[in-house]
């Protein structure tokens, strides 16, 4: 990995930071993306006293021209990434009913249209070199679906299908596409950023489906790409539920509005 140019994004926390972290140890110059520049800065600086090197680049990733810009400057600076990980996410999970039309557009500018923005600024480049890696991290709500989450499940599912499509899209190019679903990551600042949302998260069976560190998810991203893997899934019983649900998807749907916590 030393000679490898690894781009995150989502950047500042969680799973982001500890997948740039990750690709740091590793010897990869990681470029960190993310709206908050102080973290991110902090994250870089944390790569480096480690030994390894990180260049933040602060960036709305809901802009579209702001994507194109840091694109434009990344290629001056360092030139075309080697892998290219997209897991800035975010998503209020709300009852159809309460979600605005700000919302809802919220959660399509990112992940999905900021995921599409940014593969559409690095991938000429890439495909000119025959070589390279996309991640697309989501949730297992890119396949299965509960209530009062539909915004965020929609937009999951659209990040889904663009990884999907650029592995057909891209098949024969060199390049590897690797969708990532990861089930619940605790020790993160997503829920604080969602409020209301982890009083609707669907509660499995803990010890079937266990939460996962930041750290295994960032090896979890970190492993997968490195296979050119085609999807990883973790925890791995998502799998079965994916097959079920494609099988009696009635039952799952049943199962999915019992595990919900009810509300007041």
């Amino acid at each position: 990995m030393a000679s490898k140019l690894v781009l995150v994004t989502g950047a500042s926390s969680g799973i982001g930071e500890a997948t740039a972290i990750r690709y740091g140890a590793s010897g990869a110059h990681v470029l960190l993306l993310a709206r908050n520049a102080g973290r991110l800065k902090a994250v870089a600086e944390s790569i480096c006293r480690a030994g390894g090197a990180a260049t933040p680049y602060a960036i709305d990733l809901a802009d579209a021209k702001a994507i194109a810009e840091t694109g434009a400057r990344i290629k001056r600076e360092h030139g075309t990434p080697d892998i290219v990980i997209n897991n800035a996410g975010a998503g209020r999970w709300l009852p159809l009913v309460d979600t605005t039309a700000e919302d809802a557009l919220a959660m399509v500018e990112v992940p999905y249209l900021a995921a599409f923005n940014l593969t559409r600024a690095v991938l000429p480049d890439m495909i000119a070199r025959g070589s390279g890696a996309l991640a697309y991290v989501t949730s297992p709500a890119s396949y299965l679906a509960w209530p009062n989450a539909s915004a965020y499940i929609a937009a999951r599912r659209a990040v889904a299908g663009l990884a999907e499509t650029l592995q057909s899209e891209l098949a024969g190019s060199g390049l590897a596409v690797t969708l990532v679903v990861l089930g619940n990551v605790f020790g993160t600042d997503y829920w604080a950023s969602n409020p209301g949302s982890l009083a609707r998260l669907p509660k499995p069976n803990p010890i079937l489906v266990p939460d996962l560190s930041p750290e295994q998810a960032a090896e979890a991203i970190y492993s997968g790409v490195a296979a050119r893997k085609r999807r990883v899934v973790k925890p791995g019983i998502f799998r079965a539920l994916f097959v079920l649900n494609a099988i009696a998807p009635r039952l799952v749907a049943r199962q999915f509005r019992r595990s919900i916590p009810k509300q007041g």
